[in-house]
């Protein structure tokens, strides 16, 4: 079956980085376009990055150039550089494909605070 691992958050202070992994399994990972989100406490799940089987990459406006989506197709595993991070990054960082339906991990922590 489909199945989706986050891992790699943690605490960072304003300014770090951290780099989070998404392990994927039961779907043929080099031909789907994966996305990653996140959802801070009281807040709606947000679209941050999506990268596509060609490696074409699309981010969103409150990540661009701070965040960037990468794949290694050999690995079945999706990751997302997280730079000069805030603590208005502080969230729940998901990954998820299309399959259809909509698969999702569980989900990794990232605490940004000094």
């Amino acid at each position: 079956q489909v199945q989706l691992v986050e891992s790699g958050g943690g605490v960072a202070q304003p300014g770090g980085s951290l780099r989070l992994s998404c392990a994927t399994s039961g779907f043929a990972f080099s031909t789907y376009a994966l996305t990653w989100y996140r959802q801070a406490p009281g807040k709606q799940r947000e679209f941050l990055a999506r990268i596509f089987s060609s490696g074409t990459t699309s981010y969103a406006d409150s990540v661009k150039g701070r965040f960037t989506n990468s794949r290694d197709n050999a690995k079945n595993t999706l990751y997302l550089q997280l730079s000069r991070l805030t603590p208005e990054d502080t969230a729940v960082y998901y990954c998820a494909v299309v399959y259809p339906p909509t698969y999702w991990g569980q989900g990794t922590q990232v605490n940004v605070s000094a």
